[in-house]
């Protein structure tokens, strides 16, 4: 058995302003991409994602017995195939931002749940929703409260458009330039980030007046107007968006961006050679960029690693 492949995503805009109703825009990365498979020798390297499972099977079992009009599942098949040896065989880097639960919870969605609502039919608003109410309960299992999108995102492999809450949309993204010179890349902390503290940290300053007046008058604005840009293709008042918001966050957001790249933030904003943002809740793992120029960013953050996701 070799399930389907299910990608990685990136969330080009809108970390924690979504919690607050902010935009959002996030687009699959292929990059990445982890399967379901079954393992029936049970080797070493398989026994950690086969153990999850296990517990994961449990975990759904729990949900459809709480929530059985939400969703139900297969759960006999699930857990014969747990015991035959079920792993998710995944290049996704836990911790990094990009989906790696996500992935897992389209994978288990797409093979084991009954009357499952599928890709190839006419998607509603409805049907949106509905399925990101169940991922969001799915994939608490594996980070407390999820909002249901990377799995949304893996599952459709589109580009999800977020206009608040109850209002998401696949959306349309301008196509890539094969030689354009701008990029949004990749730029790798080398530290695996860990999503709950990092909430936990939002969550605290949100009880600041100071804080939440912040985030809606300029977080927020600058996000909303970053995936406007974006979505227009406006490529010059995006990059002076990008610039505001990078500077608020650089600001507003010191803890969720690893010390060692204060200094690099910072030379990006006052250089305009890139502008960095956090890819997910920060703390590690990957770190945005947005650059006119490619080779000039290159140049400029030598001796860091780059992967480029979308060409301008």
């Amino acid at each position: 058995m070799h399930g389907p492949l299910f990608y990685s995503k990136i969330l080009l805009f809108g970390e924690y302003g979504i919690i607050k109703d902010s935009k959002g825009l996030s687009i699959p990365y292929n990059f990445y991409n982890g399967a379901l498979k079954i393992d029936e020798h049970h080797t070493v390297h398989t026994f950690k994602s086969n153990d999850n499972l296990r517990r994961f099977a449990d975990y759904l079992t729990e949900l459809q017995e709480k929530q059985p009009n939400l969703v139900t599942f297969d759960l006999e098949r699930m857990k014969q195939d747990v015991a035959d040896g079920l792993y998710f065989d995944s290049s996704i880097p836990q911790g990094y931002g990009v989906g790696s639960s996500g992935a897992l919870v389209a994978a288990i969605y797409d093979r084991y749940a009954n009357n499952k609502i599928t890709i190839l039919e006419n998607l509603t608003r409805e049907k949106l929703l509905s399925l990101k109410g169940i991922f969001a309960e799915m994939e608490s299992f594996f980070h407390g409260k999820s909002s249901g999108l990377d799995p949304l995102n893996s599952y459709l492999s589109l580009p999800i458009l977020i206009n608040s809450k109850d209002n998401i949309e696949p959306a349309g993204i301008p196509s890539q330039t094969e030689n354009g010179k701008g990029a949004v890349f990749l730029l790798d902390s080398g530290i695996i980030g860990e999503t709950a503290p990092m909430v936990q940290i939002f969550m605290e300053k949100m009880k600041q007046e100071g804080f939440r007046n912040m985030l809606k008058t300029q977080f927020v604005k600058h996000t909303d107007a970053c995936v406007e840009d974006f979505l227009q293709g406006d490529v010059k008042s995006l990059f002076g968006n990008i610039k505001h918001l990078s500077k608020v966050v650089l600001d507003h957001f010191k803890p969720m961006i690893p010390e060692e790249f204060h200094a690099l933030w910072k030379k990006g904003i006052e250089s305009n050679a890139y502008y960095l943002k956090l890819c997910g809740s920060g703390g590690g793992g990957y770190m945005l960029g947005f650059t006119q120029d490619i080779e000039q960013a290159r140049e400029a953050l030598k001796g860091h690693k780059l992967e480029v996701v979308y060409n301008f």
